[in-house]
């Protein structure tokens, strides 16, 4: 068996985070998230690997470094953001067999191809995921007769919904797949699911129904759940190469990275994911968090945050992360900043709740920032000083 993983397109919904890298290449436990989405594929063993990619991507430089998984991979480029079907086209000379399909930041795929092999097996010439949904109007929804898919029905109507069986990306395909995307009348971004349904009348096509609700990583602040699961199942550690202060306090799942530097008096309070070569300076705490490569923060509190590499912060900077009437912040309870890549605070600045900042941004010290700031932006609290 073959697999094509996708991790191309712009990631525009995951800025801040998408600072000249696909989603992707986001490091967490050390490794870019598609090198765990490969693991769990070598893991069921799938060597022989397409990975589609966007023009001027650095996807194949960066997993050259991760070379621990033997694994076949062939890298192709699709030139502009047209759609699945149009990136999965791409890959049409490398499959020579039965396939899998997924996408980059697939983290729990060994779990989800072990499942679709398992129903592959059982009969089906194709296999689907889905989940059970409260409003498939949301989604692609499967028609079923038995246990066999007929179709998938796009945003159908309320009240007219043929299941409540939302169709996700993932899925076991055979390699004449590609003769029914051809013979598609028309192109068009959405366009994997006509041919789809053009495969599903000729094809017996098993349907894998997950139990739990997709891990989906659309928005930055979806890095957290997708951080719970690799604490969950890859077990972090603390580097024998970073170097710990006295009478620092680690409370939960912690991963510390190669080369770190953590002062004395620290509180880490997990989960949180620090990754190599950050710096912390005396009597910092961070909580629930995840902290890129070569970071450095002062002191101060930085709760619920989502930090980018190469950041640095002066003394003295806080994160709110609890709205004051107690509302949720995209969906979540808590949430602090997220930062793109090389931005700089001041000494004694801070920011509100669910802010965004976006990267090389400045901000001046004792700023505090109410609003997203978008990329390359130079921030300052005006100051009226009398000198007498």
């Amino acid at each position: 068996m073959q697999a094509v993983v996708i991790a191309a397109g712009e990631s525009k919904r995951f800025w801040p985070l998408n600072n000249g890298i696909h989603k992707s290449q986001f490091k967490l436990l050390g490794k870019p998230l598609l090198y765990w989405t490969l693991k769990g594929l070598a893991e069921n063993g799938i060597k022989e690997v397409c990975i589609v990619v966007s023009k001027n991507s650095s996807i194949q430089e960066m997993l050259a470094q991760e070379n621990n998984l033997d694994m076949n991979v062939s890298y192709v480029v699709q030139e502009k953001p047209l759609g699945t079907g149009n990136a999965l086209w791409q890959a049409k000379n490398f499959i020579k067999e039965p396939f899998v399909l997924l996408w980059g930041n697939k983290v729990g795929s060994k779990e989800l191809v072990a499942q679709m092999i398992a129903k592959q097996k059982e009969g089906a010439e194709a296999v689907l995921v889905g989940n059970e949904v409260q409003n498939p109007s949301e989604y692609g929804v499967a028609r079923m007769e038995g246990d066999r898919v007929m179709e998938i029905i796009e945003n159908p109507k309320e009240g007219e919904e043929p299941s409540h069986l939302a169709i996700r990306g993932a899925r076991l395909l055979g390699p004449d797949f590609f003769e029914y995307y051809e013979k598609l009348p028309k192109h068009h971004e959405a366009d994997i699911i006509n041919a789809t349904n053009a495969y599903l009348k000729d094809k017996k096509t098993a349907l894998l129904i997950m139990q739990e609700q997709e891990m989906t990583l659309k928005y930055p602040w979806d890095l957290f759940s997708v951080m719970d699961y690799l604490f969950a199942t890859q077990k972090p550690v603390i580097s024998p190469r970073a170097k710990i202060g006295e009478n620092v306090v680690l409370d939960g799942p912690v991963f510390i990275g190669d080369n770190c530097v953590i002062g004395h008096g620290n509180v880490i309070r997990g989960p949180v994911n620090i990754e190599a070569n950050c710096k912390t300076g005396a009597f910092m705490e961070i909580k629930h968090s995840i902290i890129q490569e070569g970071t450095v923060l002062h002191s101060g509190y930085a709760g619920d945050s989502i930090i980018g590499k190469n950041c640095r912060f002066g003394a003295g900077f806080i994160t709110g992360n609890l709205r004051l009437d107690k509302e949720p912040i995209h969906g979540l309870p808590k949430l602090g900043v997220i930062v793109g890549d090389n931005s700089i605070f001041g000494i004694h600045s801070g920011t509100m709740p669910g802010v965004l900042v976006g990267a090389n941004c400045k901000i001046g010290p004792a700023t505090h920032v109410f609003e997203n700031l978008e990329d390359n932006t130079t921030f300052y609290a005006k100051f009226d000083s009398v000198k007498k």
